[in-house]
């Protein structure tokens, strides 16, 4: 039998340095996620205040001691939440098969993907609601709040850069504007859809409505960003 390579044996020595999780520890996984999924929707529904420990742990079908052992505090937990809504939000949106050599379309198809994950996740509006109400207290105290902005904003950049670089998009403008104006026009326009409707005597809610702002994002933020202007 011939000897092992040196790329084989490597394999096999990162194999050993990385063992595959354990039952218990699979199950203590299993169980933090269930305790997040729960204080998810508890939090989304009653606000940071309004959700009780107790709560959770029944949601979850654990205990509260499980709560403070994975995460230390209700205001651990929430945090925890924040993050895993930010998570999961990037990942989403990194995860986009976005076409550079079509900056205009792969830009139009970012402003497609934030609308739609907003309306498909109400629980990450209300959650943010929540925060803000709270003047971000919490989430500043967050130590993964920075890095969980930069994949976004990476995706914003690489496709202004391709703009650019085919000199459609403006280059004064940084990624940062504009992913706040997507994020801007597709936030407000979902948290206060119920208000603006009365306000407005029109409802704001419906899929032809929808349909519309969609639209008019997508034409605000390219009339923003061409460079013919």
């Amino acid at each position: 039998m011939a000897a092992p390579t040196r790329r084989t044996a490597a394999r096999r020595q990162a194999g050993r340095a990385a063992p595959q999780p354990g039952v218990r520890q699979l199950a203590a996984q299993a169980t933090r996620e269930s305790i997040l999924r729960a204080a998810t929707k508890v939090f989304a529904k009653h606000g940071y205040e309004g959700g009780r420990v107790e709560q959770i742990s029944k949601a979850a079908r654990s205990y509260d001691r499980m709560i403070y052992y994975y995460f230390g505090s209700k205001e651990g937990l929430f945090i925890a939440v924040i993050e895993e809504a930010y998570r999961r939000f990037n990942d989403a949106e990194t995860a986009l098969e976005l076409d550079e050599a079509k900056p205009a379309q792969a830009l139009a198809d970012v402003i497609r993907f934030v609308w739609g994950y907003y309306q498909a996740n109400p629980e990450f509006i209300t959650l943010l609601n929540t925060e803000n109400l709270h003047r971000g207290r919490h989430i500043g105290k967050s130590l993964r709040a920075s890095e969980l902005s930069s994949p976004v904003i990476g995706v914003t950049a690489r496709v202004l850069a391709a703009g650019v670089k085919q000199k459609l998009f403006r280059s004064d403008l940084s990624a940062r504007d504009v992913y706040l104006m997507i994020a801007a026009m597709g936030y407000f326009y979902l948290s206060n859809r119920y208000t603006l409707s009365a306000f407005l005597g029109e409802s704001l809610d419906t899929p032809a409505a929808l349909a519309h702002w969609e639209a008019f994002m997508i034409d605000a933020v390219l009339r923003k960003v061409s460079a013919a202007r």
